[in-house]
């Protein structure tokens, strides 16, 4: 059963939320990925936020451009965490009005918001929500630290001008 539900306004935004699906595959998260728009299927947004609990949904990771009011819409509706991701999308401006659509909630409705076309982030942070209850994805995110440090370690002693 999906942990975590990944929606997003428009298949024009596949390329950057997919990031945010690979990383829950990476930690072992079942997911389930959605287009859910907020403006053309207001009605599906609705039925979507207010039954994901039930079905098991823990976490929701939305993702927007433009306007960007599927994350607040969604977290006006569920009491799960919602994760924005906003993106730059074509009609955007420069991405700062999905950042700002998404960001700037009003006191009641927090949404948690990444960078600009930060889906993989989305799915980090949604994985360790998950984790704060799950004992493997913790362990599992833990080893993901590690070897980020790890990694660091090595490009440093390897660091060169040459």
């Amino acid at each position: 059963m999906a942990a975590v539900g990944i929606i997003m306004g428009s298949t024009s935004d596949l390329p950057i939320m997919k990031e945010a699906a690979l990383i829950l595959d990476h930690f072992g998260v079942e997911y389930e990925l959605e287009v859910v728009s907020a403006h053309r299927t207001p009605e599906r947004m609705v039925e979507y936020a207010k039954n994901a609990s039930e079905r098991g949904i823990q976490v929701i990771i939305a993702g927007a451009g433009g306007a960007a009011h599927l994350p607040g819409m969604t977290a006006s509706l569920t009491p799960l965490p919602v994760i924005g991701v906003p993106i730059k999308s074509s009609n955007s401006i420069d991405g700062w009005d999905s950042i700002l659509s998404i960001l700037q909630m009003p006191n009641g409705i927090p949404v948690a918001t990444v960078a600009l076309n930060a889906a993989k982030n989305a799915g980090i942070l949604a994985a360790r929500i998950i984790g704060a209850s799950q004992a493997d994805v913790q362990k599992k995110m833990l080893a993901y630290a590690e070897e980020m440090k790890q990694d660091v370690l090595s490009k440093a002693k390897n660091l060169s001008i040459d």
